[in-house]
Protein backbone atom coordinates (compact mmCIF):
# COMPACT_ATOMS: atom_id res chain seq x y z
CA UNK A 1 0.00 0.00 0.00
CA UNK A 2 0.90 3.60 -1.07
CA UNK A 3 1.41 5.76 2.15
CA UNK A 4 1.39 8.48 0.09
CA UNK A 5 -2.58 7.95 -0.91
CA UNK A 6 -4.09 7.32 2.51
CA UNK A 7 -6.55 10.31 2.62
CA UNK A 8 -6.16 12.47 5.59
CA UNK A 9 -8.69 15.01 6.95
CA UNK A 10 -8.22 18.54 6.99
CA UNK A 11 -10.66 21.81 8.10
CA UNK A 12 -11.89 23.75 5.41
CA UNK A 13 -12.19 26.78 5.39
CA UNK A 14 -16.29 27.12 5.42
CA UNK A 15 -17.39 26.93 9.42
CA UNK A 16 -18.45 23.26 10.10
CA UNK A 17 -16.85 21.76 7.08
CA UNK A 18 -14.08 19.25 6.52
CA UNK A 19 -12.83 17.90 3.23
CA UNK A 20 -10.55 14.76 2.82
CA UNK A 21 -7.61 15.26 0.52
CA UNK A 22 -4.91 13.23 -0.48
CA UNK A 23 -1.54 13.11 1.40
CA UNK A 24 1.23 14.93 -0.65
CA UNK A 25 -1.15 15.96 -3.43
CA UNK A 26 0.79 18.27 -4.85
CA UNK A 27 3.36 15.42 -5.49
CA UNK A 28 0.90 13.32 -7.81
CA UNK A 29 -0.46 16.08 -9.57
CA UNK A 30 2.93 17.18 -10.65
CA UNK A 31 3.59 13.62 -11.48
CA UNK A 32 1.00 13.11 -13.66
CA UNK A 33 2.46 15.83 -16.07
CA UNK A 34 -0.66 17.79 -16.32
CA UNK A 35 -0.75 21.52 -17.71
CA UNK A 36 -0.71 23.74 -14.63
CA UNK A 37 -3.91 25.27 -16.08
CA UNK A 38 -5.59 22.19 -15.47
CA UNK A 39 -4.43 21.76 -11.66
CA UNK A 40 -6.31 22.53 -8.86
CA UNK A 41 -5.00 25.69 -7.18
CA UNK A 42 -6.54 24.27 -3.86
CA UNK A 43 -8.00 20.95 -2.77
CA UNK A 44 -11.80 19.72 -3.06
CA UNK A 45 -13.93 20.89 -0.57
CA UNK A 46 -15.80 17.49 0.15
CA UNK A 47 -17.89 17.05 3.68
CA UNK A 48 -17.59 14.70 5.86
CA UNK A 49 -20.73 12.80 6.73
CA UNK A 50 -22.60 9.80 7.92
CA UNK A 51 -22.95 6.37 5.92
CA UNK A 52 -27.26 7.25 6.36
CA UNK A 53 -26.79 10.56 5.06
CA UNK A 54 -24.78 9.61 1.95
CA UNK A 55 -26.90 6.38 1.33
CA UNK A 56 -30.10 8.57 1.26
CA UNK A 57 -28.25 11.41 -1.06
CA UNK A 58 -27.40 8.62 -4.02
CA UNK A 59 -30.90 7.31 -3.26
CA UNK A 60 -32.45 10.25 -4.24
CA UNK A 61 -30.59 10.67 -7.35
CA UNK A 62 -31.41 6.74 -8.29
CA UNK A 63 -34.81 7.65 -8.06
CA UNK A 64 -34.60 10.93 -10.41
CA UNK A 65 -34.12 8.64 -13.34
CA UNK A 66 -35.67 6.38 -14.78
CA UNK A 67 -34.85 2.49 -14.87
CA UNK A 68 -37.15 -0.89 -15.63
CA UNK A 69 -36.60 -2.13 -12.03
CA UNK A 70 -39.18 1.05 -10.63
CA UNK A 71 -40.84 2.01 -14.19
CA UNK A 72 -42.39 0.51 -17.45
CA UNK A 73 -40.48 1.11 -20.52
CA UNK A 74 -42.76 0.11 -23.94
CA UNK A 75 -39.89 0.91 -26.12
CA UNK A 76 -40.40 -0.29 -29.64
CA UNK A 77 -38.07 -1.76 -30.90
CA UNK A 78 -35.88 -1.78 -28.34
CA UNK A 79 -37.13 -4.94 -26.87
CA UNK A 80 -36.26 -3.14 -23.45
CA UNK A 81 -37.32 -6.41 -21.16
CA UNK A 82 -36.45 -6.98 -17.67
CA UNK A 83 -32.52 -8.82 -16.83
CA UNK A 84 -32.61 -11.57 -14.43
CA UNK A 85 -30.93 -11.15 -11.22
CA UNK A 86 -29.79 -14.56 -11.15
CA UNK A 87 -28.30 -14.05 -15.03
CA UNK A 88 -26.28 -10.97 -13.09
CA UNK A 89 -24.75 -13.29 -10.58
CA UNK A 90 -24.08 -15.87 -12.79
CA UNK A 91 -22.14 -13.53 -15.43
CA UNK A 92 -20.16 -11.81 -12.17
CA UNK A 93 -18.86 -15.17 -10.66
CA UNK A 94 -14.88 -15.42 -10.14
CA UNK A 95 -14.97 -18.30 -12.14
CA UNK A 96 -15.46 -16.22 -14.81
CA UNK A 97 -14.30 -12.55 -14.03
CA UNK A 98 -10.80 -14.00 -13.26
CA UNK A 99 -10.31 -14.41 -17.10
CA UNK A 100 -8.44 -12.92 -19.38
CA UNK A 101 -8.91 -13.54 -23.59
CA UNK A 102 -5.20 -13.40 -24.22
CA UNK A 103 -4.73 -17.00 -21.69
CA UNK A 104 -4.12 -20.35 -23.88
CA UNK A 105 -6.92 -21.82 -24.82
CA UNK A 106 -6.15 -24.87 -22.45
CA UNK A 107 -7.04 -22.54 -19.65
CA UNK A 108 -9.61 -20.96 -21.00
CA UNK A 109 -11.51 -24.59 -21.60
CA UNK A 110 -14.72 -23.52 -19.66
CA UNK A 111 -15.61 -20.48 -21.10
CA UNK A 112 -14.49 -21.60 -24.94
CA UNK A 113 -17.05 -24.14 -24.60
CA UNK A 114 -19.93 -22.03 -23.08
CA UNK A 115 -19.32 -19.93 -26.37
CA UNK A 116 -19.41 -22.76 -28.86
CA UNK A 117 -22.77 -23.83 -27.14
CA UNK A 118 -24.15 -20.36 -27.61
CA UNK A 119 -22.77 -20.43 -31.08
CA UNK A 120 -24.48 -24.14 -31.53
CA UNK A 121 -27.92 -22.99 -30.21
CA UNK A 122 -28.03 -19.13 -31.77
CA UNK A 123 -27.25 -21.43 -35.43
CA UNK A 124 -29.97 -23.94 -34.09
CA UNK A 125 -32.49 -21.26 -33.28
CA UNK A 126 -31.88 -19.03 -36.58
CA UNK A 127 -31.61 -22.11 -38.92
CA UNK A 128 -28.00 -20.23 -39.99
CA UNK A 129 -25.07 -22.32 -38.96
CA UNK A 130 -22.33 -20.24 -39.57
CA UNK A 131 -22.25 -18.04 -36.00
CA UNK A 132 -19.91 -15.81 -34.82
CA UNK A 133 -20.13 -13.82 -31.48
CA UNK A 134 -17.38 -11.42 -32.39
CA UNK A 135 -19.68 -7.78 -32.71
CA UNK A 136 -20.23 -5.43 -29.83
CA UNK A 137 -23.87 -4.47 -30.63
CA UNK A 138 -26.59 -4.95 -33.17
CA UNK A 139 -25.14 -2.31 -36.08
CA UNK A 140 -21.77 -3.59 -35.45
CA UNK A 141 -23.29 -6.89 -36.53
CA UNK A 142 -25.14 -5.56 -39.48
CA UNK A 143 -21.65 -4.01 -40.41
CA UNK A 144 -19.85 -7.05 -40.46
CA UNK A 145 -22.81 -9.10 -42.32
CA UNK A 146 -21.92 -6.59 -44.43
CA UNK A 147 -18.79 -6.91 -44.67
CA UNK A 148 -19.06 -10.57 -45.51
CA UNK A 149 -21.63 -10.17 -48.18
CA UNK A 150 -19.18 -8.18 -49.57
CA UNK A 151 -15.91 -10.66 -49.15
CA UNK A 152 -18.51 -13.16 -50.94
CA UNK A 153 -19.33 -10.74 -53.93
CA UNK A 154 -15.89 -9.65 -54.18
CA UNK A 155 -14.76 -13.46 -54.60
CA UNK A 156 -17.24 -14.08 -57.40
CA UNK A 157 -16.18 -11.50 -59.30
CA UNK A 158 -19.12 -9.44 -59.03
CA UNK A 159 -17.77 -6.44 -57.07
CA UNK A 160 -20.10 -4.30 -59.87
CA UNK A 161 -22.78 -5.48 -57.18
CA UNK A 162 -22.49 -2.27 -55.02
CA UNK A 163 -26.95 -1.69 -54.56
CA UNK A 164 -28.65 -2.70 -50.98
CA UNK A 165 -32.16 -2.83 -51.26
CA UNK A 166 -33.81 -1.13 -48.20
CA UNK A 167 -38.10 -1.34 -46.94
CA UNK A 168 -38.90 2.67 -46.14
CA UNK A 169 -39.48 1.58 -42.82
CA UNK A 170 -35.87 0.27 -41.77
CA UNK A 171 -34.12 0.89 -38.31
CA UNK A 172 -31.72 3.97 -39.02
CA UNK A 173 -28.88 1.82 -38.60
CA UNK A 174 -29.92 -0.29 -41.77
CA UNK A 175 -28.49 2.86 -44.50
CA UNK A 176 -25.53 3.65 -42.53
CA UNK A 177 -23.85 0.70 -42.19
CA UNK A 178 -24.49 0.08 -45.95
CA UNK A 179 -22.73 2.94 -46.34
CA UNK A 180 -19.97 2.13 -44.33
CA UNK A 181 -19.31 -1.37 -45.89
CA UNK A 182 -19.15 0.46 -49.54
CA UNK A 183 -22.89 -0.26 -50.89
CA UNK A 184 -25.44 2.36 -52.11
CA UNK A 185 -28.69 1.93 -50.53
CA UNK A 186 -31.87 1.95 -52.56
CA UNK A 187 -35.78 2.24 -51.32
CA UNK A 188 -38.04 0.18 -51.15
CA UNK A 189 -41.79 1.27 -50.43
CA UNK A 190 -44.33 -0.11 -48.32
CA UNK A 191 -48.02 -0.92 -49.35
CA UNK A 192 -51.34 -0.09 -47.73
CA UNK A 193 -50.93 -3.32 -45.50
CA UNK A 194 -47.35 -2.05 -44.30
CA UNK A 195 -45.69 -4.73 -45.83
CA UNK A 196 -43.58 -4.86 -48.41
CA UNK A 197 -44.67 -4.11 -51.88
CA UNK A 198 -43.69 -6.61 -54.17
CA UNK A 199 -44.11 -4.94 -57.27
CA UNK A 200 -41.77 -2.16 -56.11
CA UNK A 201 -38.99 -4.46 -55.01
CA UNK A 202 -39.54 -6.53 -58.25
CA UNK A 203 -38.85 -3.26 -60.29
CA UNK A 204 -35.68 -2.02 -58.06
CA UNK A 205 -33.96 -5.81 -58.60
CA UNK A 206 -31.02 -5.34 -61.39
CA UNK A 207 -27.69 -6.57 -62.05
CA UNK A 208 -26.39 -4.22 -59.62
CA UNK A 209 -28.00 -5.39 -56.59
CA UNK A 210 -26.00 -6.94 -54.18
CA UNK A 211 -28.81 -7.68 -51.49
CA UNK A 212 -32.01 -7.18 -49.29
CA UNK A 213 -31.86 -5.52 -46.26
CA UNK A 214 -35.23 -6.59 -44.55
CA UNK A 215 -36.77 -6.69 -40.97
CA UNK A 216 -38.95 -9.20 -40.00
CA UNK A 217 -41.05 -8.64 -37.90
CA UNK A 218 -40.78 -4.87 -39.30
CA UNK A 219 -41.09 -2.12 -37.52
CA UNK A 220 -44.28 -1.92 -37.85
CA UNK A 221 -45.00 -5.04 -35.65
CA UNK A 222 -46.07 -6.94 -38.82
CA UNK A 223 -44.76 -10.36 -39.90
CA UNK A 224 -43.76 -10.00 -43.46
CA UNK A 225 -46.25 -12.48 -44.93
CA UNK A 226 -44.38 -12.67 -48.45
CA UNK A 227 -40.94 -13.36 -47.09
CA UNK A 228 -40.08 -16.79 -48.90
CA UNK A 229 -41.40 -14.92 -51.99
CA UNK A 230 -38.78 -11.98 -51.32
CA UNK A 231 -36.03 -14.63 -50.81
CA UNK A 232 -36.75 -16.24 -53.55
CA UNK A 233 -36.99 -12.87 -55.59
CA UNK A 234 -33.34 -11.26 -54.36
CA UNK A 235 -32.00 -15.01 -55.20
CA UNK A 236 -32.94 -14.87 -58.61
CA UNK A 237 -31.18 -11.84 -58.93
CA UNK A 238 -27.96 -12.85 -58.25
CA UNK A 239 -28.05 -10.95 -54.35
CA UNK A 240 -28.54 -12.10 -50.97
CA UNK A 241 -31.16 -11.61 -47.89
CA UNK A 242 -30.03 -10.01 -45.01
CA UNK A 243 -32.12 -9.84 -42.25
CA UNK A 244 -32.07 -7.03 -39.07
CA UNK A 245 -32.51 -9.28 -36.19
CA UNK A 246 -33.79 -6.69 -33.29
CA UNK A 247 -37.28 -8.00 -33.63
CA UNK A 248 -36.38 -11.53 -33.06
CA UNK A 249 -37.68 -11.45 -29.97
CA UNK A 250 -41.00 -11.89 -31.18
CA UNK A 251 -40.71 -15.09 -33.36
CA UNK A 252 -37.77 -17.27 -31.33
CA UNK A 253 -38.60 -20.87 -30.89
CA UNK A 254 -41.37 -20.31 -33.51
CA UNK A 255 -40.07 -19.69 -36.85
CA UNK A 256 -36.70 -19.50 -38.04
CA UNK A 257 -35.53 -17.06 -40.85
CA UNK A 258 -32.39 -20.00 -42.58
CA UNK A 259 -36.07 -21.84 -43.18
CA UNK A 260 -37.87 -18.88 -45.04
CA UNK A 261 -34.56 -18.20 -47.28
CA UNK A 262 -32.40 -15.68 -44.92
CA UNK A 263 -28.71 -15.32 -45.91
CA UNK A 264 -27.66 -13.89 -42.78
CA UNK A 265 -28.88 -11.85 -39.98
CA UNK A 266 -27.56 -10.24 -36.44
CA UNK A 267 -28.91 -10.95 -33.32
CA UNK A 268 -29.23 -8.08 -30.66
CA UNK A 269 -28.30 -10.26 -27.36
CA UNK A 270 -29.47 -7.06 -25.56
CA UNK A 271 -32.60 -7.62 -26.34
CA UNK A 272 -33.72 -10.71 -27.52
CA UNK A 273 -31.81 -13.01 -25.25
CA UNK A 274 -32.61 -10.49 -21.97
CA UNK A 275 -28.56 -8.80 -21.33
CA UNK A 276 -27.94 -4.96 -20.38
CA UNK A 277 -29.41 -3.20 -22.83
CA UNK A 278 -27.70 0.42 -23.70
CA UNK A 279 -26.58 3.14 -21.15
CA UNK A 280 -23.15 3.21 -22.89
CA UNK A 281 -22.62 -0.42 -21.78
CA UNK A 282 -21.30 -3.17 -23.65
CA UNK A 283 -23.70 -5.16 -26.14
CA UNK A 284 -23.65 -8.05 -28.59
CA UNK A 285 -24.08 -8.16 -32.24
CA UNK A 286 -23.63 -12.09 -32.97
CA UNK A 287 -23.86 -12.89 -36.62
CA UNK A 288 -25.44 -16.20 -38.06
CA UNK A 289 -25.07 -17.01 -41.89
CA UNK A 290 -25.73 -19.91 -43.95
CA UNK A 291 -22.91 -22.33 -44.59
CA UNK A 292 -21.81 -21.30 -47.26
CA UNK A 293 -20.97 -17.81 -46.19
CA UNK A 294 -19.43 -19.01 -43.12
CA UNK A 295 -15.99 -19.27 -44.42
CA UNK A 296 -16.00 -15.31 -44.42
CA UNK A 297 -17.08 -14.33 -40.91
CA UNK A 298 -14.28 -12.99 -39.02
CA UNK A 299 -11.81 -14.43 -36.51
CA UNK A 300 -12.27 -15.89 -34.31
CA UNK A 301 -14.64 -18.88 -34.20
CA UNK A 302 -14.74 -21.67 -30.99
CA UNK A 303 -14.31 -24.55 -32.65
CA UNK A 304 -14.49 -28.21 -30.74
CA UNK A 305 -11.85 -30.74 -31.00
CA UNK A 306 -12.55 -33.75 -29.54
CA UNK A 307 -13.37 -33.14 -26.06
CA UNK A 308 -11.52 -29.46 -25.93
CA UNK A 309 -12.18 -26.30 -27.41
CA UNK A 310 -9.96 -23.77 -29.38
CA UNK A 311 -10.00 -20.69 -31.53
CA UNK A 312 -9.93 -20.55 -35.40
CA UNK A 313 -9.90 -18.52 -38.09
CA UNK A 314 -12.53 -19.07 -40.92
CA UNK A 315 -10.49 -19.95 -44.53
CA UNK A 316 -11.36 -16.47 -46.26
CA UNK A 317 -12.05 -14.34 -43.10
CA UNK A 318 -12.43 -10.73 -43.63
CA UNK A 319 -10.37 -9.91 -40.27
CA UNK A 320 -10.95 -8.47 -37.13
CA UNK A 321 -13.40 -5.92 -36.39
CA UNK A 322 -12.95 -5.03 -32.72
CA UNK A 323 -10.49 -6.04 -30.11
CA UNK A 324 -10.84 -9.34 -28.46
CA UNK A 325 -13.90 -11.80 -29.42
CA UNK A 326 -16.75 -10.50 -27.82
CA UNK A 327 -18.42 -9.10 -24.77
CA UNK A 328 -17.95 -12.21 -22.81
CA UNK A 329 -20.08 -10.85 -19.85
CA UNK A 330 -23.18 -10.31 -21.81
CA UNK A 331 -22.13 -13.92 -23.58
CA UNK A 332 -22.32 -15.50 -20.03
CA UNK A 333 -25.88 -13.82 -19.68
CA UNK A 334 -27.43 -15.39 -22.96
CA UNK A 335 -26.19 -18.48 -22.62
CA UNK A 336 -27.83 -18.62 -19.36
CA UNK A 337 -31.01 -17.25 -20.36
CA UNK A 338 -30.45 -19.56 -23.28
CA UNK A 339 -30.61 -22.80 -21.04
CA UNK A 340 -33.15 -22.12 -18.01
CA UNK A 341 -35.68 -21.23 -21.36
CA UNK A 342 -35.12 -24.25 -23.65
CA UNK A 343 -36.73 -24.45 -26.66
CA UNK A 344 -39.92 -24.62 -25.58
CA UNK A 345 -39.79 -21.46 -23.23
CA UNK A 346 -38.05 -19.41 -25.78
CA UNK A 347 -41.62 -20.44 -27.92
CA UNK A 348 -43.45 -19.33 -24.95
CA UNK A 349 -41.64 -15.68 -24.71
CA UNK A 350 -42.43 -15.23 -27.95
CA UNK A 351 -46.39 -16.03 -27.73
CA UNK A 352 -46.23 -13.79 -24.94
CA UNK A 353 -44.20 -11.08 -26.52
CA UNK A 354 -47.30 -11.05 -29.36
CA UNK A 355 -50.39 -11.82 -26.73
CA UNK A 356 -49.00 -8.32 -24.83
CA UNK A 357 -48.67 -6.20 -27.67
CA UNK A 358 -51.92 -7.62 -29.27
CA UNK A 359 -53.75 -6.82 -25.34
CA UNK A 360 -52.21 -3.44 -25.78
CA UNK A 361 -53.12 -2.47 -29.34
CA UNK A 362 -56.82 -4.07 -29.00
CA UNK A 363 -57.49 -1.15 -25.74
CA UNK A 364 -55.31 1.38 -27.28
CA UNK A 365 -57.31 1.90 -30.47
CA UNK A 366 -60.75 2.78 -28.78
CA UNK A 367 -59.15 5.96 -28.20
CA UNK A 368 -55.67 6.20 -30.81
CA UNK A 369 -55.65 5.65 -34.50
CA UNK A 370 -53.94 2.99 -34.94
CA UNK A 371 -52.65 2.75 -38.93
CA UNK A 372 -52.10 -1.12 -39.27
CA UNK A 373 -54.77 -2.29 -36.90
CA UNK A 374 -54.77 -6.17 -37.22
CA UNK A 375 -53.16 -8.83 -35.87
CA UNK A 376 -49.67 -7.69 -35.07
CA UNK A 377 -46.25 -9.23 -33.47
CA UNK A 378 -44.32 -7.94 -30.60
CA UNK A 379 -45.33 -4.23 -31.43
CA UNK A 380 -47.32 -2.06 -32.72
CA UNK A 381 -47.12 1.93 -33.81
CA UNK A 382 -50.70 4.00 -32.85
CA UNK A 383 -50.55 7.67 -33.41
CA UNK A 384 -52.91 10.80 -32.12
CA UNK A 385 -56.67 11.33 -33.91
CA UNK A 386 -57.64 13.84 -36.13
CA UNK A 387 -59.67 15.27 -33.00
CA UNK A 388 -56.54 15.50 -30.92
CA UNK A 389 -53.99 17.05 -33.85
CA UNK A 390 -56.97 19.72 -34.24
CA UNK A 391 -56.66 20.49 -30.78
CA UNK A 392 -52.69 21.65 -31.50
CA UNK A 393 -51.52 18.31 -29.79
CA UNK A 394 -48.99 16.10 -31.05
CA UNK A 395 -46.78 13.23 -29.93
CA UNK A 396 -44.35 14.31 -28.17
CA UNK A 397 -47.07 16.28 -25.93
CA UNK A 398 -48.01 12.56 -25.08
CA UNK A 399 -44.95 11.41 -24.57
CA UNK A 400 -43.91 14.05 -21.99
CA UNK A 401 -47.41 13.58 -19.99
CA UNK A 402 -46.62 9.66 -20.02
CA UNK A 403 -43.49 10.95 -18.15
CA UNK A 404 -45.52 12.81 -15.67
CA UNK A 405 -47.30 9.10 -15.01
CA UNK A 406 -44.39 7.63 -14.08
CA UNK A 407 -44.34 5.60 -17.33
CA UNK A 408 -41.59 5.95 -19.68
CA UNK A 409 -42.60 7.27 -23.17
CA UNK A 410 -42.25 4.77 -25.94
CA UNK A 411 -40.46 5.20 -29.18
CA UNK A 412 -41.93 8.22 -30.86
CA UNK A 413 -41.87 9.61 -34.49
CA UNK A 414 -41.00 6.30 -35.52
CA UNK A 415 -41.39 4.49 -38.00
CA UNK A 416 -41.27 7.53 -40.36
CA UNK A 417 -43.73 5.83 -42.74
CA UNK A 418 -46.35 6.93 -39.65
CA UNK A 419 -46.47 10.80 -39.43
CA UNK A 420 -46.64 11.64 -35.65
CA UNK A 421 -46.07 7.70 -34.42
CA UNK A 422 -46.00 6.11 -31.04
CA UNK A 423 -43.97 2.58 -30.92
CA UNK A 424 -45.46 0.54 -28.38
CA UNK A 425 -43.97 -2.89 -27.74
CA UNK A 426 -44.28 -4.38 -23.79
CA UNK A 427 -42.37 -7.25 -23.86
CA UNK A 428 -43.39 -10.89 -22.62
CA UNK A 429 -41.77 -9.64 -19.10
CA UNK A 430 -44.62 -7.32 -17.65
CA UNK A 431 -47.98 -8.15 -15.94
CA UNK A 432 -51.53 -7.68 -16.85
CA UNK A 433 -51.67 -5.48 -14.25
CA UNK A 434 -48.82 -3.12 -15.71
CA UNK A 435 -50.35 -3.32 -19.34
CA UNK A 436 -53.93 -2.10 -17.50
CA UNK A 437 -52.05 0.83 -15.82
CA UNK A 438 -50.82 2.19 -19.57
CA UNK A 439 -53.71 1.25 -21.08
CA UNK A 440 -55.60 3.62 -18.76
CA UNK A 441 -53.00 5.95 -18.84
CA UNK A 442 -53.15 6.25 -22.62
CA UNK A 443 -57.03 6.28 -22.10
CA UNK A 444 -56.65 9.28 -19.65
CA UNK A 445 -54.39 11.06 -21.83
CA UNK A 446 -56.53 10.72 -25.02
CA UNK A 447 -59.31 12.59 -23.29
CA UNK A 448 -57.22 14.95 -22.35
CA UNK A 449 -55.57 15.74 -25.44
CA UNK A 450 -59.26 15.53 -27.47
CA UNK A 451 -60.03 18.49 -24.92
CA UNK A 452 -57.16 20.14 -25.45
CA UNK A 453 -56.03 20.43 -22.15
CA UNK A 454 -53.34 22.49 -21.78
CA UNK A 455 -51.36 20.18 -19.04
CA UNK A 456 -50.25 18.54 -22.07
CA UNK A 457 -48.14 21.12 -23.70
CA UNK A 458 -46.49 21.93 -19.54
CA UNK A 459 -45.72 18.04 -19.06
CA UNK A 460 -43.74 16.80 -17.63
CA UNK A 461 -44.43 19.30 -14.30
CA UNK A 462 -43.20 16.81 -11.59
CA UNK A 463 -39.49 15.72 -12.87
CA UNK A 464 -36.32 17.71 -11.75
CA UNK A 465 -35.99 18.83 -15.46
CA UNK A 466 -39.28 19.98 -16.79
CA UNK A 467 -40.31 20.58 -20.95
CA UNK A 468 -37.14 21.46 -23.25
CA UNK A 469 -36.73 22.30 -26.56
CA UNK A 470 -34.93 19.00 -27.76
CA UNK A 471 -34.19 20.45 -31.03
CA UNK A 472 -32.34 23.42 -29.90
CA UNK A 473 -30.67 20.80 -27.20
CA UNK A 474 -29.25 18.90 -30.24
CA UNK A 475 -28.22 21.79 -31.71
CA UNK A 476 -27.04 24.12 -29.32
CA UNK A 477 -25.71 22.11 -26.22
CA UNK A 478 -24.97 24.03 -22.75
CA UNK A 479 -22.90 21.66 -20.96
CA UNK A 480 -21.62 22.63 -17.68
CA UNK A 481 -20.92 21.50 -14.51
CA UNK A 482 -22.15 23.45 -11.44
CA UNK A 483 -21.39 22.30 -8.16
CA UNK A 484 -22.77 24.30 -4.66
Amino acid sequence: MNLDLVPLLFEDSRPGRRCVRHANADKTQASHGLPARELREAPPALPEMGELDLIRHFTRLSQKNFAISTQFYPLGSCTMKYNPVVHEKIAADAAWMGLHPMQPADELQGALGLMHQLQEDLGEATGLPGVTLHPAAGAHGELTGLMVLRAWLDEKGENHRRTILIPDSAHGTNPASCTLAGFHVSTVKSNDLGLTDMEDLKAHLNDSVAGFMVTNPNTLGLFEENIQEICDLVHQAGGKVYMDGANFNAIMGITRPGDFGIDMMHLNLHKSFSTPHGGGGPGSGPICVTQELAKYLPEAIVVKNGESYSWSRPSHCIGRLRAWNGNFGVLVRAYAYVKRLGAVGMKRVAENAVLNANYLRVRCNKHWRVPFDRTCMHEFVARPTKVMKDAGVHTMDIAKRLIEKGIHPPTVYFPLVVSEAIMVEPTETESKETLDAFAEAMTEIAKEACAGDPCLHAAPTNTPVGRVDEARAVKDPQLCFRCS
